[in-house]
């Protein structure tokens, strides 16, 4: 039997206070959109209106990384969630290293269950989800001593280290403040400056596509999925999810 594949599947990684969570803010039909928040339940930087979790808020609220299968699981039987995002992978595999690694008394065992959650989750859960599916992840600046330059990537322990998370992405975005004059080659009709931009001198945008500044990063797509002038786009997430669309059709 062929295994199934997600087609609309985001990695979307960046530093602190790059517009990450509120490139949300632009998803369609929010009240079918299940937010998984796994930072402690720290709120949204907008009104949201996501299918509400059990306290009456928008998104639910992880305190145990196991929850999040449970939810995968969930979203299969509720008649109009079309999309799941997970807000943080950096901050669940955190949870995951507190709840079940620290506290474990074969912690060689539990280093393997770490990684394995992760495998699992993609594999059997989110490999199988007919849903769009958004990962949200932090990023941090390493040295490759190997090639001996510093590396931007999404945090990871144990074996996982090795390959990185985003392996597991055919599309890895990136998520930037950029100066309006680093943006003057890459017009589209996916990029839009707003008054309000031009007068602060830079936008919150996507990088979809390496530059030669940003080789050391590992942003990714399938070929053909964005042309060099929407290497920056808007930073709203439902442009992805409908290119997406377009292109798996």
């Amino acid at each position: 039997m062929t295994q199934a594949v997600n087609d609309h599947l985001v990695l979307l990684c960046g530093k602190s206070a790059t517009g990450k969570s509120a490139s949300l803010m632009g998803l369609e039909k929010p009240e079918g959109v299940m937010y998984l928040n796994c930072e402690a339940g720290k709120r949204l930087p907008f009104k949201a209106k996501f299918m509400k979790g059990p306290d009456g808020n928008a998104g639910f609220v992880i305190t145990d990384p196991m929850q999040v299968y449970e939810a995968f699981s969930k979203a299969e039987e509720i008649e109009g969630v079309h999309t799941i995002v997970v807000d943080s992978l950096s901050f669940l595999m955190e949870m995951f290293e507190s709840v079940y690694v620290l506290n474990s008394t074969n912690t060689m065992k539990s280093w393997g269950d770490y990684a394995q959650f992760f495998k699992n989750l993609m594999q059997q859960y989110v490999a199988k989800s007919t849903k769009n599916v958004i990962f949200i992840s932090h990023t941090a600046d390493s040295m490759n001593e190997s090639e001996m330059v510093i590396e931007t990537k999404a945090p990871v322990k144990g074996s996982l280290k090795g390959t990185g998370i985003e392996a597991y992405f055919t599309v890895v975005l990136a998520s930037k403040k950029v100066p309006l004059k680093t943006l003057k080659d890459y017009t589209s009709p996916l990029l839009t400056i707003t008054p309000e931009e031009d007068a602060l001198g830079y936008k919150y945008v996507f990088q979809t596509k390496l530059t030669k500044e940003t080789v050391n990063e590992r942003l990714r797509g399938p070929l053909g999925l964005w042309n060099t002038k929407e290497t920056f786009i808007d930073n709203n997430i439902q442009l992805v999810l409908n290119r997406l669309h377009e292109y798996y059709v």
